[in-house]
């Protein structure tokens, strides 16, 4: 088995290995099935295990004696109403899984053979099963914040504004807990005091040990926190154990995807793509095959319409 990126000890998965898995729809909808239904297949509206397996209906395999719907692995996920095959979804899900810096849906479109519309809706309903996961964190905890949008340089003439800096730019507010790696992210309007201090107390335990850069946003801490700046701006990046790297290490990742993969992010899908990678993130101690595993667990409850994403 291969190894995969990134951690030496978790199992990864070839896509030689993905393909004997996976030939067909057939084997991807039972595995999705066992994933979603590791005690049995439960009905997805009333809940109850007294499901008649291998119904009669065109699509819908299950029917429920107590509500006595039809329903199939889709309904009540994500993957509700796609007409995308069972196959198709597994090996999107692997490569937005393995590729660490993103996945286009330009490349969905070729490497799935589905076109380019099918492939961007596909990897936002993915990245839905990322959203709605905000940890509790008991720290210590590094919090930062990053800017995305690009160059005024590099825009056209008519959409220059001729700010500077982070004006005009979205930001993303970040928070890593050292004791357990993991990070959670969120896409806020501004970079004030009540919007950063806001933003610690909904993940972190109060008086647990806070590290940031001296963004004036965070000197209110100290009533709730162990607040530990470092001052970026006279040189200190480490001091006494204090710092930010951690962070900063996931906003680099972050960046690389979003120069090198994607090239842009609207505003209206930067929550989708910050939960991605975050995500990403969070589950990369785990061996590829249950990373997939947690994605597909992760869109039940989701429902994301074409109509809907582009509204």
């Amino acid at each position: 088995m291969a190894k995969a990126p990134g951690k030496s000890y978790r199992k990864g998965i070839s896509l030689m290995e993905l393909m004997r898995r996976f030939p067909d729809d057939a084997t991807a909808e039972r595995w999705i099935a066992e994933t979603r239904w590791p005690n049995g297949v439960a009905c997805p509206r009333c809940g109850s295990l007294n499901v008649q397996e291998g119904a009669s209906h065109p699509t819908m395999p299950y029917r429920c004696r107590d509500c006595r719907k039809f329903f199939s692995v889709r309904t009540g996920t994500a993957m509700e109403s796609s007409k995308l095959g069972y196959q198709v979804w597994v090996l999107a899900t692997y490569l937005m899984t393995t590729g660490i810096k993103g996945v286009s849906s330009m490349k969905l479109h070729r490497d799935l053979n589905i076109t380019q519309k099918h492939a961007w809706h596909l990897a936002h309903r993915i990245r839905e099963s990322w959203e709605d996961n905000t940890p509790w964190f008991s720290g210590p905890a590094e919090v930062d914040e990053t800017y995305i949008g690009g160059k005024e340089a590099n825009k056209h003439e008519s959409k220059r504004k001729g700010q500077r800096g982070h004006q005009g730019k979205a930001i993303v507010v970040g928070m890593k807990d050292r004791p357990t790696n993991k990070v959670s992210v969120k896409v806020v309007e501004h970079a004030d005091s009540p919007t950063l201090q806001g933003f610690v107390r909904e993940r972190l335990e109060q008086g647990a040990t806070i590290h940031t850069d001296e963004h004036a946003g965070y000197k209110g801490s100290k009533r709730d926190y162990q607040h530990k700046p470092v001052h970026h701006s006279v040189g200190d990046y480490v001091l006494f154990g204090a710092h930010t790297n951690g962070m900063e290490s996931t906003w680099s990742l972050l960046k690389r995807g979003y120069h090198g993969t994607y090239h842009h992010w609207s505003t209206k899908h930067l929550r989708r793509y910050a939960a991605e990678f975050a995500g990403r993130h969070n589950q990369r101690p785990l061996d590829t095959i249950e990373q997939m595993q947690s994605i597909m667990r992760g869109m039940g409850g989701k429902r994301l319409r074409y109509e809907d994403l582009i509204a």
